[in-house]
Formats: structure tokens, sequence, C-alpha cells
């Protein structure tokens, strides 16, 4: 191959070394990163950060052996509170940021210096069936790709090779990793993950699939699956709002409505409205809990 291809928007494609046990995943994501990326105004230190977990937690995902969800969260205590990307084994993701928003964030501050000390890099899995699993290790690393290939390293001991990028319109990553309880030589492993070190950003943005591979890896037999498409979905609903309101029970919610008239909750990740009113907070509890809430406010009034 010799012409440039350009990437196909929002597709994962699985790959293989038929010449050694090592494969690979690539993702880019256009469309669905811009859905991701309007919802707030994110800093551009941000918003890079952001797109880089959103791509990694799509390549985590595709490897998972199990109908459900892997949710990837960096926690810091810094400016930057927290990235979370969440993607499905069905090919789907969403993700979102809290930082504070009354600090000015240079669009070249690093990574480490948004989070602060005392990190914390956690990666839950939740079965659509069975109980959810959860690893949780301190932050170590100056990208969302270094913390990624530590706790790979740390938690299932698999030798992994991951570079992400992103910008206003893209979100790319590259994966490789060692095939489990199968033998590589050293040199072979250091070699592929030496090759994939040399791939810019412009080159994992900019490229499809199959180009990127052949420029990288035009030495050895790859061999790629077809591609798969990668589409944003949010995971909120009614429902589960519901839910939420039922944990916090009918005395904190009835109050809320007395005072406010109603209850508003907006999904973090694709910014939904659900909206909660007297009569639906009453029937979600299946009882006047704001009318009890009201007498109880005024009980309190009198006895103060």
């Amino acid at each position: 191959m010799t012409e440039s291809k350009m990437a196909k928007a929002d597709q994962l494609t699985r790959f293989m070394f038929d010449d050694c046990p090592v494969r690979g995943l690539h993702v880019n994501l256009q469309q669905v990163w811009q859905h991701v990326a309007k919802n707030k105004a994110y800093p551009k230190a941000i918003h890079r950060a952001l797109g880089e977990l959103t791509v990694a937690a799509v390549l985590l995902a595709s490897n998972l052996k199990f109908d459900g969800n892997l949710i990837v969260q960096v926690q810091g205590k810094g400016v930057l509170k927290m990235l979370v990307a969440e993607a499905t084994s069905a090919a789907t993701c969403r993700a979102t940021a809290r930082w504070d928003e009354s600090a000015v964030i240079d669009e070249n501050m690093q990574l480490a210096d948004l989070l602060g000390e005392g990190g914390m890099f956690v990666l839950t899995l939740q079965p659509a069936q069975g109980e959810s699993w959860q690893g949780v290790v301190e932050l170590a690393g100056d990208s969302i790709a270094q913390m990624l290939m530590n706790y790979m390293a740390r938690s299932e001991q698999l030798a992994t090779y991951i570079t992400l990028a992103a910008d206003d319109d893209h979100a790319s990553g590259l994966l490789l990793q060692r095939l489990p309880e199968q033998d590589i030589e050293e040199d072979s492993w250091t070699e592929l993950s030496a090759l994939a070190g040399t791939l810019t950003e412009d080159e994992l943005l900019q490229l499809d699939a199959e180009t990127l591979l052949y420029r990288l890896f035009h030495e050895h037999e790859v061999r790629l699956f077809a591609p798969q498409d990668v589409e944003f979905a949010c995971t909120c609903s009614r429902a589960k709002v519901g839910d939420m309101l039922l944990l916090l029970g009918g005395q904190e919610v009835g109050e809320a409505v007395v005072e406010q008239g109603s209850i508003e909750v907006n999904c973090d990740f694709c910014y939904a409205r659900y909206v909660f009113d007297e009569a639906d907070v009453n029937a979600l509890f299946g009882s006047d809990v704001v009318a009890t809430a009201q007498q109880e406010l005024a009980d309190r009034q009198i006895n103060h």
C-alpha cells in the first residue's frame, strides 16, 4: 500500500500478528467524540485528556468476554476532579469530566498538574448478569496512556502498549497486547512496541487502520478483521433517576419539592433533563411524601 487514506469515522478495528502472539486494536472517533465534547465548554487541556480516556475505554471494552459495561475513572484532587468514560461490549460509549470551573487552565497544562497529588485510577466492570468488579490503584504516569499501561502491568500482568491522541475533531488510539499464556521472545515485543512508539499524533488521528498498520509493521504479517462501528449512547433514563430519588428517601425528596416546587436532574453525560413535580414524587413513593414533608417543616418552625 502506498497511498494514505483518511481514518474512517467511529470505527474499531481488531488485528493480529501472525508471526508472533500479539493482538491489537485501533479506534478512531469523530462524530462520537464531537457529540461527547459538545456538551460542556471543556478547557483544551481537559478536552484533550477526556478524548484520550474515551478512546481508551472503547479499546479496553472491546476485549470484554461478557455483555456489559466498562467504566474508567481518573480521580484528581487538583483543578481536575474527575474524568470518566464508559464503554460497552456493544461498542457504545459516553464520557464526561468535572473540574473547578472557576480556575484558569492553560491549554498546555500537563495532566499530572491538573490532577494534583493523591489521585486514583479506577476501573469498573459491570456485567449485564452477575456482580460488578472494581480495581483501584494510585495514579502513576504523566498521560492517560501511561496510567493505563501502568494499571495493566500491575493488575492484568499483561504486557500492553497504548498510544492515544485527541484534538477538536478526532480522538484515536492504538493498543498492542501480548496474548496471555503464550510465549513471545522479548526482542519481538520490544520491537513491536518500539515501532508503535514512532507513531505521530497526526498519523494516529488522521490515518485509517490499514494505512497506519502498514506504515508501522509492513515487515510483519498483520491480519486485520472487519471493522466495527462505534456509537455514542447514554444509559440515563427517567427510571434510573427515580431509583436515585428513592434512595434519597421520601423526607429529603419531599422537602426539596416543597422548597423548590420540583426536582430537576440533568445527566452529566448527555444533558438530558428530568423533572419530577409533586405529583411525580408522590406517585414514585406511593404516598403523599410532599404533604408529609410540608407538615414536618411547619412543625419545625413552630418548635423553633
